[in-house]
């Protein structure tokens, strides 16, 4: 299990990039005229990244309100406050392309709503209802979560999966005509309430029960409302249908429902796909050449998030939920069907010591399955099986305690860094508890691949952060500092900006930004988390074929 860099220093390679950066004259039509009169504040002398791919600068940022009224080198102006940025990077609030931040978001605690674990990395915008998860109620979902206050700005999917269950529940089935119309109808009224597009994860049950026409049909009425189609495809290794043969999957659906395709956390995973980065690079690479529009996320570990039951367990034992499970669980013909595909599925994975247990509060936490097998005296199989039945039980009776997390060590280091480099990629954190890309996913990658392992430098990595993310999702007037768009800004210290959480301590807070503004107001100020929740519901325009 890999351990992370002990607190960092400032290489030579980045020094000499910082100092250049003085010695760059300001991009003509970078700044406004000076705003002259006075302003709210004034970010001055920093290291500007603006978002896109042109050179750092020396420079100055004003704010006004909750806009950014002034880039480039202020004169004439008048601040309520200056803040001294010399030697740090100024540059827009980073945007998490693929969050699972409900945790904090819809927390009834305040404290916890501020999204602390977002803003410490430099994050002020998050996608939610990733994965197929997310409500189609997004009127009434984003009003309930801005009025009780959040830290970050939200941008929400609709998602393939809460509908599926919606209308169909649990089960293994192909709609009717009038069940697949409400599907239909479900996201036509989530796309007109502002949604950003139709998520779906069909790696996942019940979502994984929908065939490529179910889906098909159903993304089209986000595609003809202006939506993306965002997934965790069917299969990222060689479960089903095969890491290629589910890219292939995805470039039909976005061809044939008639919209944009991205292909959320993408990777090659387990053993039998390791190595298959540069054939699904060129997959979308043909798909791009021909006119689609794909583009892809990707998180900088790894080890990526899941759970004992999705990473183990056969699709067709989950067919109508947990209680259906815990029948097959002990019905002994099924239950031994059930252990030889999760051998399988083991072996895929990387066998029991890849499999790191990382829910909070149980007693096999922070332990792989193979050490609590040892430590029960069981075959690997047997502790995965008592964990997820009993898991089963208790969300069956309503105690929603799970337990199955894991962080799933099954990636190569070279497909990483291939996926990483690719114009058409942004970075996202897939965040989930108990792993600590939810609290580390932007500085583990400036550390890990800027300034150690130099497979990016550091204008390609703001920009996969902030301006592509936001060209992507359509996000009106964020990810590029210039006048007039909203002041999501973060100023940070790159010598010392790092992740501190870590596999054994995976929810730890991050360190290095000085500060970072959210619609104009500091959510971070002298790197400590203020408790402002300025977060804004960020939801489309009403698009056409809407009542």
């Amino acid at each position: 299990m890999p351990h992370l860099p002990a607190s960092p220093v400032v290489g030579r390679k980045l020094r000499s990039l910082l100092a250049a950066a003085a010695l760059v004259a300001v991009p003509a039509g970078a700044a406004a005229p000076s705003p002259g009169g006075a302003v709210d504040v004034l970010i001055k002398g920093g290291t500007i990244y603006d978002g896109t791919e042109s050179k750092p600068y020396v420079g100055d940022v004003a704010l006004r309100g909750d806009q950014i009224v002034y880039v480039g080198r202020a004169t004439d102006v008048t601040a309520t406050r200056t803040i001294d940025a010399k030697g740090m990077i100024v540059a827009p609030g980073f945007i998490d392309a693929h969050t699972h931040a409900d945790s904090f978001i819809r927390s009834p605690d305040k404290a916890k709503r501020v999204n602390a674990a977002w803003l410490d990395q430099g994050a002020s915008t998050v996608l939610i209802g990733v994965d197929g998860y997310g409500t189609p109620d997004i009127a009434a979902d984003t009003s309930k979560l801005v009025a009780s206050g959040i830290g970050t700005n939200i941008v929400s999917f609709i998602g393939f999966g809460a509908i599926r269950e919606r209308v169909l529940g649990q089960d293994a089935r192909a709609p009717n005509p009038a069940e697949l119309d409400r599907m239909k109808k479900l996201v036509a009224k989530g796309m007109c309430e502002g949604g950003v597009g139709l998520s779906t994860g069909l790696f996942y049950a019940p979502q994984s029960f929908a065939k490529t026409e179910e889906v098909i049909a159903v993304a089209h009425e986000a595609a003809i409302r202006g939506g993306l189609y965002d997934t965790h495809q069917r299969d990222e290794s060689s479960y089903t249908i095969g890491l290629l043969g589910s890219v292939r999957e995805v470039i039909r659906i976005g061809r044939e429902a008639g919209m944009p395709v991205h292909f959320a956390h993408l990777k090659a995973l387990g053993v039998d796909v390791q190595g298959q980065a540069p054939a699904v690079i060129a997959a979308i690479n043909a798909a791009r050449a021909s006119g689609l529009d794909v583009t892809a996320d990707q998180y900088p570990w790894l080890a990526s998030g899941s759970s004992l039951d999705a990473s183990l367990l056969p699709r067709w034992s989950v067919d109508g939920g947990n209680k259906a499970l815990l029948a097959r669980l002990d019905n002994p013909e099924t239950l031994a069907r059930i252990r030889t595909e999760m051998k399988e599925n083991m072996r895929r994975r990387g066998g029991p010591d890849s499999l790191l247990l990382i829910t909070a509060g149980f007693p096999w936490t922070g332990k792989t399955l193979a050490q609590v097998a040892k430590e029960w005296s069981v075959d690997p199989l047997d502790a995965a099986l008592r964990i997820i039945r009993r898991s089963a039980a208790s969300k069956d009776s309503g105690e929603e305690r799970g337990g199955t997390a894991v962080a799933s060590f099954n990636m190569a280091q070279a497909d990483v860094d291939l996926i990483m480099k690719q114009p058409w990629v942004v970075t996202s954190s897939d965040g989930s508890d108990g792993h600590p890309r939810m609290f580390a996913t932007f500085p583990e990658k400036y550390v890990k691949y800027v300034r150690d392992r130099h497979v990016i430098d550091l204008t390609t990595f703001i920009r996969q952060s902030t301006g592509r993310t936001a060209d992507i999702y359509k996000i009106d007037r964020r990810g590029y500092l210039r006048p007039g768009y909203f002041a999501d800004v973060v100023v940070l210290d790159p010598a010392h900006y790092a992740p501190r959480a870590n596999y054994v301590h995976p929810r730890e807070l991050s360190v290095g930004v000085k500060e970072l503004f959210v619609n104009g107001q500091l959510a971070v100020e002298n790197s400590q988390t203020t408790g402002v929740t300025a977060g804004r519901a960020l939801l489309r325009p009403k698009p056409e074929h809407c009542a």
